[in-house]
């Protein structure tokens, strides 16, 4: 199982824009020395708890002071961008990176953003841009030979070659890097775009029922094209906290950081989506009994190696397998060693466990 970060990025609201970027470089490079094999970096526009709004530019850095592990945006909202020019701006730090980048795409779903950008999110506009935009994006790394391009909401055209001027700037990586998109709810139908269209899947949410079900989703997006999903590729992103005992896990996690980012923002945020759901670990749960000891409880993978490797290996067997473990990535910049031992632990004490484990369930 391969491990990586999935930074959303997550900062308290009084934290600068620079120290926000500080602590996130300082846990991308002590995942690299550690052996973390990626890490993905959200992208947000009206977030305060998530405040980075160009996820590329921290990856330029991060490229600079990293060797090995893999990088991406996770992931560029297509809506939002022209896709010319993000084509440009990606094919470029692919070069940069020499290979070691992915890239994430996504329809949006904060509502603030929506309204920022004037996108109609709840007609489901955002999800028809994402499409176009991707559409346009591959058709100008792909094609070679120029075209016209109308679309219902970018126009785009690659030139003929002339003496001084043609299209040239292609990925490093060929066709492209990697893509890849996530999905939350059940049924998802992003994730059914990613096994149609052969990208990584990632989900997203706590509720195991609707992660299960998103295996589903991919296996019929593949269908329709004939494709064969790996679960191999298949990424799962969950809130791991690991300490020498459980006592001082659930200290360091719902005592701190952790706890305070789900009762000031993820919490309440869901609750105005009406979509608690996604925390619930039955759906018989009633609404008002979510709340950040609930999700503590149920969801998050805290504790002691032990404790911690026995719920990623229940995880495993409950949705049949996947490839990659990600751990969302909190700001412990006041208490920097408490959240890297926890990323030590996962490593070096959970993992080998988690192996052991998965090479006894027969899935």
């Amino acid at each position: 199982m391969k491990l990586g970060l999935f930074l959303m990025p997550s900062h308290p609201p009084e934290r600068s824009p620079y120290d926000a970027t500080q602590w996130d470089l300082e846990m991308i490079q002590y995942a690299d020395a550690l052996g973390y094999q990626e890490a993905w970096i959200g992208e947000h526009f009206t977030a305060p708890w998530e405040p980075i709004p160009a996820p590329d530019l921290m990856i330029a850095q991060a490229l600079l002071s990293t060797k090995q592990i893999k990088l991406a945006p996770g992931a560029h909202l297509l809506p939002y961008h022209h896709p010319v020019e993000l084509a440009h701006r990606v094919a470029y730090l692919d070069h940069l990176s020499q290979g070691r980048l992915m890239l994430g795409v996504g329809a949006g779903g904060l509502l603030s953003d929506h309204a920022t950008f004037g996108v109609d999110g709840k007609s489901g506009e955002n999800r028809v841009m994402m499409k176009e935009a991707l559409e346009i994006i591959l058709k100008l790394w792909n094609e070679k030979e120029p075209f016209q391009f109308e679309g219902a909401y970018w126009n785009a055209n690659k030139i003929e070659e002339g003496t001084h001027a043609s299209y040239h700037m292609y990925p490093y990586q060929q066709p492209h890097p990697p893509i890849s998109v996530t999905g939350l709810s059940p049924g998802s139908e992003t994730l059914i775009m990613a096994g149609e269209k052969g990208f990584i899947p990632m989900s997203l949410g706590a509720n195991i029922e609707y992660i299960a079900s998103h295996w589903k989703s991919v296996e019929e997006g593949a269908k329709r094209s004939g494709k064969t999903p790996k679960r191999s590729d298949w990424r799962i992103t969950r809130d791991v906290f690991v300490a020498d005992t459980d006592e001082e896990a659930i200290e360091g996690s719902l005592g701190s950081m952790m706890g305070r980012q789900h009762t000031e923002y993820w919490i309440p945020l869901f609750e105005s989506f009406r979509a608690v759901s996604v925390f619930k670990h039955e759906e018989s749960v009633d609404d008002s009994e979510i709340n950040t000891e609930y999700v503590a409880k149920h969801n998050w993978f805290v504790g002691s190696p032990e404790t911690v490797a026995n719920r990623i290996a229940n995880l495993y067997e409950r949705v049949g397998g996947f490839g990659a473990l990600l751990v969302t990535a909190y700001d412990y910049s006041e208490t920097p060693e408490v959240w890297k031992k926890s990323m030590r632990l996962l490593k070096e004490e959970v993992l080998p466990r988690v192996e052991r484990k998965l090479s006894k369930i027969n899935v």
